[in-house]
């Protein structure tokens, strides 16, 4: 029985260099367990707290203050931590300590268990005899919160090679056509600078629909068909566009703007022109009716809640009832601890909703997603494309490769 010895934190910057948390958990004095937490651009009304008043230094400052409360707790007892989290916080969304410091605290702990274990951080976290990869889904080309001005409205157009067979493979396409996808826009525009937004995939001055044109083609370039050996999804972030009191969606960079039967009809025709295997927050958080209307429509595609169900197992029950969508993501932060968004992965493995496990666009260098991909069955892993925060998960993909317990990659 592996028991925590001391919690530690510290103050860190992430990808976009802003202060966050780091958490060390020790197991029997020897086994550490040490976990970064990250932090979202495009943030669910119904996300709980990252930080609380006063910031990272205020999370740390708790934690200090509680940290013996830990000592003693079995290390591997998810629920028993959660439980000391929510003894010390008191709210229902974590916004005296920060649903931060819950996911640092939680992850480091089990990250502690399973090395004094000495098994995966995936077998830890699930009592399944054999596993399969999550298809990585990969961000080629960004705009909305994520990228500067004059990019697309639309937040992500993502890739995801739905064909092969191995983890290597899968990796290697998504990222040969985010290169591809570079030199057709250097083509597009000479002045093309290489940006990229914060998730790595580029960033270039264009409206929407070249956007996905140019997308598209940077896989036909490369023998691909769209539909079959790859596929495009689309995160459209639908929440940053609505304007509340206009009850319209506002596409400021492109100039228009949609009723909620216009955007179902503008999201349709991109789902259909450009098959879609993956359409992520397609109207804003609260719609739940014209989320379902697509998600009827096209039930081939992923329509997946992000802002709509903020990893929250009361909302996504809500969203199942609704019949809303037929895949929802995992962000453990939005959550707060782990067991928070194991239990939402419960929910949604009992309803048939197909789960992506994803990062944050403001990320660390650790890879302890990947891990709970594979755990949980996700179907997919949104991790980005290029930049070391966003490789960090790949590269531990790639070092799961040759381990028994992994036989595949998971089917969508």
């Amino acid at each position: 029985m592996t028991r925590i010895s001391s919690v530690e934190g510290r103050i860190l910057y992430n990808s976009r260099a802003s202060k966050t948390i780091e958490v060390d958990v020790y197991s029997d004095n020897k086994f550490l367990g040490r976990v970064c937490a990250p932090s979202g651009a495009s943030v669910g009304r119904h996300e709980v707290a990252g930080f609380p008043d006063g910031g990272p230094t205020q999370s740390l400052r708790i934690l200090k203050e509680n940290s013996a409360k830990f000592v003693g707790l079995e290390s591997s007892d998810l629920e028993g931590i959660h439980d000391t989290l929510n003894e010390i916080d008191g709210t229902d969304n974590y916004s005296v300590i920060g649903g931060a410091l819950a996911f640092a605290v939680t992850i480091a702990a089990t990250e502690s268990a399973s090395r004094a274990a000495g098994v995966p951080l995936f077998k830890m976290l699930s009592s399944k005899s054999s596993f399969r990869f999550p298809r990585p889904l990969g961000n080629i080309l960004g705009g909305g919160a994520h990228a500067g001005p004059g990019t697309p409205d639309i937040q992500e157009i993502l890739v995801c090679d739905i064909g092969s067979k191995n983890i290597e493979d899968v990796i290697d396409t998504n990222l040969s056509i985010h290169k591809e996808l570079r030199d057709i826009l250097e083509k597009e525009d000479p002045d093309f600078t290489n940006g990229r937004g914060d998730e790595g995939g580029w960033a270039p001055r264009l409206d929407n629909q070249r956007a996905l044109e140019l997308s598209a083609k940077a896989c036909e370039n490369l023998g691909f068909t769209l539909g079959e050996e790859v596929s495009l999804g689309v995160d459209f972030a639908a929440s940053t566009q609505w304007d509340e009191q206009k009850k319209k969606y506002v596409y400021d960079r492109e100039g228009f703007e949609n009723s909620s039967g216009e955007q179902i009809d503008f999201v349709a025709d991109i789902i259909e022109k450009f098959k879609l295997i993956y359409a992520e927050d397609t109207v804003h958080e609260e719609a739940f009716g014209d989320m379902a209307e697509l998600t009827a429509r096209f039930p081939k595609t992923l329509v997946t809640g992000d802002d709509l169900t903020v990893t929250s197992r009361n909302i996504l029950r809500k969203a199942i009832d609704a019949k809303s969508c037929n895949a929802a993501i995992l962000k453990v932060n939005q959550a707060g601890s782990l067991f928070d968004a194991m239990e939402f992965a419960k929910e949604a493995a009992s309803n048939n909703i197909k789960l992506v496990t994803s990062h944050r666009s403001g990320e660390s260098t650790d890879s302890q997603i990947a891990h709970i991909g594979i755990a949980t069955d996700s179907k997919m892993l949104k991790v980005g494309i290029v930049g070391g925060e966003r490789v960090a998960k790949l590269n531990e993909l790639l070092r799961l490769s040759g381990h028994g317990l992994i036989c595949g990659m998971a089917e969508v």
